[in-house]
């Protein structure tokens, strides 16, 4: 049966359909509303609340903290300072992404690592022979997400911090609403944002002033529906969605490199070991098998398509995150790759996709197209390769 998070006192009386799905075993909401599309608008008009206490939640302590997350992650640890936050991936040993995460040097030899499953036991296997105490604190923090264009503002009536001072990705241990929090300035939406974790005891108290003084800020909590859209139009990838972890993938041809998933900015083989280095680097000579890119669906072309069937256009309302076939040809006999999730963006008037498909594919401004489902018939939709992220606003990172 599914867990219940710190906050869930509070996100359980504002959920007004009872719609729920299960995250790493705790009970989440889809959205709180009977319509998602009042927290999409807040997240991207004001801000919006997110309930992230499912993350799992790691502390690393000791001499050789960093040496033990320099063998693991792909990115060089010994680069991040004191009071910053790295996204990074880890690999198994052919170089396939186990999962992705942010990692935060909280001192010299202490540091925080967020994962999206399970990550106790790969840690605790690459520590053999170091100096280093890891602590699962997964129970022992609930999570908050404040995203949005006027999230600073919000967070700055109730904290101690000057948010002003806070750059992007990093972190600062202070007070909101009066107790102990750490704030650091990530998220999942590609806009302006905060997340601030407390410890269980506190979870109500920190809900509660923001809630109180939310709505001078346009604030709302969030599900995850609309999260989906937003991190969509970030272009920022999903486990379980836009690739497989490789260890619960069962087939090889289900697992991805971070070439593949168009991170190669955050493999560094120039560091000193580190799990997978050695498939990496093989892979880099060779070049990987898939490059994942942004695409912008061709509404007037999927507006033809439905035209045939006397029709009206049909986008879709909410994402979408399911492997669709994506071709050369609208003939559809070149098979080139698979789109992973997509939405129409009501902030962009664009409807786009995260795809994956193969390297020779993959420049900007190539037609290629997707397979459409009308009347049980398929057919195959123009899209554009574009730029990604789709939605990058100079605020999120000012």
């Amino acid at each position: 049966m599914p867990r219940q998070t710190p906050f869930h006192s509070r996100t359980s009386a504002l959920c007004q359909g009872e719609s729920w799905q299960d995250w790493s075993g705790f009970l989440s909401p889809t959205m709180y509303e009977l319509d998602h599309i009042h927290e999409y608008n807040s997240i991207r008009m004001g801000c919006g609340l997110f309930d992230i206490s499912p993350l799992f939640k790691y502390f690393v302590r000791g001499r050789d903290a960093e040496t033990l997350l320099n063998r693991i992650v792909t990115r060089d640890i010994s680069k991040c300072r004191v009071g910053q936050v790295i996204y990074t991936a880890w690999c198994d040993d052919a170089g396939k992404i186990i999962d992705d995460g942010t990692v935060a040097r909280l001192s010299e030899d202490s540091f925080r690592m967020t994962a999206a499953i399970p990550t106790l036991y790969w840690l605790q296997d690459n520590a053999f022979g170091l100096e280093v105490e890891i602590e699962d604190a997964s129970d022992a923090y609930g999570g908050l997400a404040l995203q949005g264009p006027t999230s600073r503002d919000l967070l700055q009536q109730i904290t101690d911090a000057d948010l002003s001072k806070l750059g992007y990705f990093r972190i600062v241990d202070t007070k909101v609403g009066g107790v102990p929090a750490s704030v650091s300035r990530t998220g999942y939406t590609g806009d302006l944002g905060y997340e601030i974790f407390v410890t269980p005891q506190n979870a109500e108290t920190l809900w509660d002033a923001l809630v109180a003084k939310g709505i001078d800020y346009k604030m709302q909590p969030a599900g995850n529906v609309a999260l989906d859209m937003t991190r969509i139009e970030a272009g920022l990838l999903l486990i379980d969605v836009d690739f497989q972890s490789a260890a619960k993938a069962m087939f090889e041809v289900e697992k991805t490199s971070p070439y593949d998933l168009g991170l190669d900015w955050m493999v560094k083989l120039e560091k000193g070991f580190f799990v997978g280095q050695e498939a990496l680097r093989r892979e880099k000579a060779r070049g990987p098998a898939w490059t994942t890119v942004g695409l912008e669906v061709d509404v007037q072309g999927l507006e033809k398509l439905y035209s045939q069937f006397s029709m009206p256009l049909h986008l879709p309302y909410q994402s979408w995150n399911t492997a669709v076939p994506v071709y050369a040809d609208d003939e559809k006999r070149q098979h080139i790759g698979r789109a992973t999730s997509g939405t129409w963006s009501p902030v962009l008037k664009r409807y786009v996709v995260i795809a994956r498909v193969k390297p020779q594919h993959a420049q900007l401004g190539r037609r290629i197209y997707l397979e459409e489902t009308i009347e049980a018939q398929r057919f195959a939709a123009p899209a554009t390769v574009v730029p990604m992220p789709f939605f990058d606003p100079p605020r999120k990172k000012a």
